[in-house]
């Protein structure tokens, strides 16, 4: 019975199997080049203490059957040495070398992948700026040109096979920036500025996360990270530089005078309102992200109305206050807010 079942399940197991080394959040499916020299630094260690755990085995049962022969045979004499000790001797000193020789070939090879992730080249690299808060991430795109730097959360987009250099900083408490398919883990502490470099060599959706428990929503503050052409990228860009467009409709009128008038625009800023806050994400262009409040839901018109009617039952213990409205302006809240796109 548990022969067939084993059988039968042996496909579906090989494809779990596969799908841990692949997907939108794997360490063991690069998409860039940090990512790449991590996973065959991870991949070299594993060959060699695989071996080196198989071998312990092989040992072990050796020095089982020898014991049983032992005890099978004839008594040894007092003071007379067993027939094996010689080879036991040089088996023991084979694996006192093989053990040193795999220790220094892990060694070097972190050695040579740790000054690999920090000569990246960043001379043309495209400069950003994340700061983690708690549960979001608030992500700035650096320029030399004033008017040209511009702000969105919990979305980092970066062009194909350009270096991007992250400026990591914390708001409260400490972080880590980890997006898998990309590069390993940096903490985000406050008060100190740290900096990890990205190289992304294949164009996709990835996701990040904070990889340090950072209080109560710790595991609901995700990142969408999307690698796209530099044509791409260059028209969202310019795209997210543009300011949300006054409302001609007078049913989003009203929604955009809930929200200057509400408790809204004292946390979040709308580019070309009057609504400048800073303690939260800045919602200029809320509705072209893929999901809300860092990832704990899709977004959707449904999501966003639930979230403004009741923040603590889609994240408990986040920091956005309820905000007493109305059903009619609730309504006229979420379709201003829908559609800043």
């Amino acid at each position: 019975m548990i022969r067939r079942s084993l059988v039968a399940c042996g496909p579906w197991l090989l494809v779990w199997l596969l799908a841990g080394c692949a997907g939108a959040q794997s360490a063991l499916d690069p998409a860039g080049d940090q990512a790449a020299r991590t996973e065959s630094l991870w991949t070299l260690m594993l060959w060699i203490c695989g071996v080196m755990y198989l071998l312990v085995l092989l040992f072990l049962a050796a020095s089982i059957w020898r014991a049983r022969r032992r005890l099978a045979g004839p008594p040894l004499s007092q003071g007379q040495a067993s027939p094996a000790e010689r080879p036991l001797l040089r088996a023991l000193t084979g694996w006192v070398g093989l053990t040193v020789a795999g220790l220094l070939v892990l060694t070097v090879g972190s050695f040579v992948v740790d000054r690999q992730l920090a000569q990246a080249e960043a001379g043309q690299a495209l400069r950003v700026k994340v700061t983690a808060n708690q549960w979001w991430w608030k992500v700035e795109y650096e320029d030399p040109v004033a008017n040209r730097r511009f702000i969105t959360a919990n979305e980092l987009h970066l062009p194909v096979d350009r270096p991007a250099r992250i400026e990591l900083e914390a708001g409260d408490v400490i972080h880590s920036f980890w997006v898998p398919n990309l590069g390993g883990k940096q903490d985000l502490i406050p008060g100190r500025t740290n900096h990890l470099t990205l190289t992304p060599r294949r164009m996709g959706l990835f996701r990040g996360q904070c990889a340090e428990f950072c209080g109560l929503q710790h595991a609901n503050m995700a990142l969408d990270v999307t690698v796209e052409s530099p044509s791409a990228f260059t028209a969202w860009s310019e795209h997210q530089r543009q300011p949300a467009r006054a409302p001609s409709d007078p049913r989003l009128a009203r929604g955009r005078d809930v929200f200057v008038g509400a408790a809204c625009a004292s946390c979040h800023a709308v580019g070309g309102q009057t609504a400048m806050g800073q303690v939260g994400p800045d919602l200029t262009h809320l509705a072209s992200r893929r999901s809300l409040a860092a990832g704990a839901r899709p977004y959707s018109r449904g999501a966003l109305a639930g979230w403004l009617a009741d923040p603590q039952s889609l994240k408990p213990g986040n920091h956005m206050p309820y905000v007493a409205t109305n059903p009619d302006e609730l309504n006229a809240l979420v379709d201003y807010l829908d559609s800043l796109k």
